[in-house]
């Protein structure tokens, strides 16, 4: 007889929400993975890209799966709120700006179409109108708005992840706040060991450890995925420029190279008090393939010259910001080489693997884990056009 019938390694956005789904179809789960660490600077353990406050969510989107994952997920934000009590989201909208699409193949185009068929409503705007509805930016003159004033804005992922978690709990979820080290197959089992010294066994297994999947000897063999730092420069605003940047919605600023997109979070209070306006982009490509180099990465304040780079791209789109004392941090994107989640069966029939947020999950993450929860309950996906999409790719 096994401790449990399901054990879910990854305490994050995805293993929360994958605990939370299971536990209302089955009894028997366990959520394994340490609680946020309290000294970020020393803490020597796995970390989690979670650990901010603010993530922004929309539906707009040129790739119809991420589009169809994150409608998914936010029509059940008012349900996880009301049954944990725990806030997590604000409607603020999400307005994504750039030159007017060439083809159909442009991003833009494509996040047209797949918004008709979502049945999303977005509000176009000529680039003559954008400064007056948005004076808080500067941006090209050449700019048109797309901007999703309903169910789109930005979540706080801790509150997230706590909402889910004492969700799973109420549901008869056991939480372990430890860190898994080992997986494997014992007698018809699986055997899951922690850095505790503790072992637990279950009839299956769901992986959900982020940017630390391969980090560890918790899959029959790696997953073909990178784990790439990227770096976040915050400002901080007093009183006066919180002023000149009220009703900024989240924004995504689209350019000719894709390296050159930055993403911007409206002004959010943070656990120090203080109100940041936050700023990131994708350009940042390192691999981090072992333990010691991603605690290294966490535990620093990102790359110079790209705290460098976002901090002047920040002041050309919004001038506002001089003068903003400037702070940073870092955080990992977990890349696969399909672009999608993977969602599927190692070799090890009992062993499943749930990750790859590919730097756009978190809006989607309780969908992505209702499909983990629905992959180990079921033994397969039943959304077929999900399901080839999602098949993990192995090393």
């Amino acid at each position: 007889m096994t401790d449990f019938k399901y054990i879910i390694i990854g305490a994050g956005m995805m293993g929360s929400a994958a605990a939370r789904h299971l536990s209302q179809m089955t009894d028997g789960v366990a959520l394994i993975g340490p609680a946020e660490p309290a000294d970020r600077k020393n803490h020597r353990g796995v970390f989690a890209s979670h650990y901010d406050e603010a993530r922004i969510t929309r539906g707009f989107d040129g790739d119809r799966i991420w589009g169809t994952l994150a409608v998914r997920s936010l029509a059940r934000y008012a349900e996880i709120e009301a049954a944990s009590g725990i806030p997590f989201y604000s409607e603020v909208g999400c307005l994504f700006t750039g030159e007017a699409p060439v083809s159909d193949a442009s991003y833009v185009s494509r996040a047209l179409t797949n918004s008709a068929k979502l049945g999303l409503q977005i509000q176009a705007i000529k680039p003559d109108a954008v400064p007056e509805r948005f004076p808080m930016f500067a941006l090209p003159s050449e700019h048109h708005g797309y901007f999703e004033a309903r169910n789109a804005g930005y979540v706080n992922p801790r509150a997230l992840v706590r909402a889910q978690v004492v969700i799973a709990e109420k549901q008869g979820v056991t939480v372990l706040r430890q860190t898994a080290t080992r997986v494997r197959n014992d007698a018809g089992h699986v055997l899951v060991e922690t850095a505790d010294g503790n072992s637990y066994t279950a009839d299956k297994v769901l992986v959900a450890a982020g940017g630390f999947t391969n980090m560890a000897e918790i899959l029959p063999r790696p997953v073909d995925m990178a784990a790439t730092g990227r770096t976040i420069v915050f400002f901080e605003l007093d009183e006066a420029k919180q002023a000149l940047f009220k009703g900024m919605p989240s924004t995504i600023v689209l350019a000719d190279n894709d390296d050159d997109v930055v993403y911007i979070l409206p002004p959010v209070r943070y656990p120090d008090g203080k109100v940041y306006l936050k700023i990131g982009g994708e350009g940042e490509k390192g691999a981090l393939s072992s333990l010691n180099e991603a605690v290294s990465w966490f535990q620093s304040d990102g790359s110079l010259g790209e705290v460098d780079y976002l901090t002047k791209r920040a002041l050309s789109l919004m001038p506002d910001l001089a003068g903003a004392p400037v702070t940073s941090g870092s955080c990992v994107a977990s890349i696969t080489k399909t672009g999608y989640p993977y969602i599927g069966y190692t070799d090890a029939p009992n062993i499943a693997v749930l990750t790859g947020g590919n730097f756009v999950a978190a809006k989607s993450s309780d969908e992505i884990g209702r499909l983990g929860a629905q992959l180990l309950f079921d033994g397969a996906l039943q959304e077929r056009e999900f399901a080839a999409a999602m098949n993990p790719v192995f090393i």
